[in-house]
């Protein structure tokens, strides 16, 4: 299968997004700390996340980004297809022309395949993440809340 890391990154970072979110904007540069992502890709990947709906950005001071709808609505499907990404194991990238231009023999097997793949990531919200993430990433502050050390 084939996720590049554009893929990988944006739900890293939509996921670090829901932990750390709340009612309040997340700035990308404390995304950027905790994720080890460059701040400039992940400003790519948010402008397209926002032009799927699925953050909505506020400017100024303690400005950021926040999730458009609530983690359980968004899919990790979503996500992927926001930032022009594709779930995809034919070896022709799903354009029929795997054998000498033509359509090979197990084209259609991993077509499906890739359906299949992204069907099941269509089921799985930032909330389903949430709950089965790593419990060593998770600590508690001194005032009771729990903070995320990372969701890598």
């Amino acid at each position: 299968m084939k996720l590049t890391t554009r893929g990988r990154y944006a739900v890293t970072a939509m996921l670090d997004l829901a932990i750390n979110g709340g009612s309040r904007p997340v700035a990308l540069a404390d995304i950027s700390s905790r994720q080890e992502i460059s701040l400039s890709y992940l400003e790519q990947l948010f402008a397209k996340l926002r032009r799927g709906k699925l953050v909505i950005s506020a400017r100024g001071p303690g400005g950021g980004y926040r999730l458009a709808r609530s983690r359980t609505d968004i899919f990790v499907a979503q996500i992927i297809d926001a930032v022009d990404e594709s779930v995809d194991v034919t070896s022709c990238q799903g354009k029929g022309n795997c054998h000498q231009g033509e359509t090979c023999l197990t084209h259609h097997l991993w077509e499906d395949l890739s359906g299949q793949i992204h069907e099941f990531l269509s089921r799985i919200s930032l909330g389903d993440l949430m709950e089965k993430r790593d419990p060593r990433h998770r600590r508690m502050s001194a005032d009771g809340m729990l903070q995320t050390l990372s969701v890598r």
